[in-house]
């Protein structure tokens, strides 16, 4: 079968993720035959690098991470594109039954805590030094995809939320809005791309609280 020789750029970006030996990839498949994400998925699942046995903090493997669950599967539409509205009200509609609140009734926690938080990436990382939760606090990563405010530069991929709470203020429907989409983001906008941090344990309710002063509080570089 003939193989195409891969070119000496992809190569080299292959090497720069420690990706070894990846002409022995073109002896082992036809990637020519391949699209760009049947190629990425072949890398990354069938290489051995990364490995995907490495024990994760939520217990499990790397490779066991990486299987859909339902919602997942409900989401994901072949060939790209979104489920019909009837799908994506039942997805909001199980989202928001996942829901727990605190027994106290949903209130701020502190912005300072929280700030650090949004802007933590930190928890659930593998590779050769896995996050160790006894050495941090788990973070929100929320800087990766949003703007938060006006002092540091966050991400674009999601909306900006720069005076998030100067422009809604801190109603108690604002902090429950608030409160649901940060533990289970698809009760409000069901299929995004933006993780469930209440069911899968990433955020415990306090760590919300303080995420949330940290977009609503008056005092909070968010809102200035």
């Amino acid at each position: 079968m003939f193989k195409q020789s891969i070119p000496a750029a992809i190569l080299m970006g292959l090497a720069a993720l420690s990706i070894p030996a990846i002409t022995a990839i073109a002896d082992e498949v036809d990637y020519t035959k391949m699209t760009p994400e049947e190629l990425a998925e072949y890398l990354i699942l069938e290489t051995g690098n990364p490995n995907l046995e490495q024990e994760v903090q939520e217990g499990g493997t790397a490779r066991q991470r990486m299987v859909q669950d339902e919602l997942q599967k409900i989401c994901s539409v072949v060939g790209g594109g979104r489920p019909d509205m009837e799908t994506l009200l039942e997805v909001s509609k199980q989202a928001r039954e996942t829901i727990v609140y605190p027994e106290d009734g949903i209130k701020l926690g502190d912005w300072k805590r929280g700030r650090d938080l949004a802007w933590s990436g930190f928890g659930f990382r593998i590779g050769h030094n896995v996050d160790d939760h006894d050495k941090n606090d788990i973070g929100g990563n929320c800087y990766n995809c949003h703007q938060l405010g006006t002092d540091r530069t966050g991400g674009t991929i999601g909306p900006s939320l720069v005076g998030f709470g100067r422009i809604r203020g801190t109603s108690d429907a604002i902090k429950e809005y608030t409160y649901n989409v940060i533990y289970n983001s698809h009760s409000a906008f069901p299929c995004t791309n933006m993780p469930r941090f209440g069911p899968s344990g990433f955020l415990n309710q306090q760590s919300i609280a303080d995420i949330m002063a940290y977009l609503l509080d008056p005092e909070s570089p968010v809102n200035q």
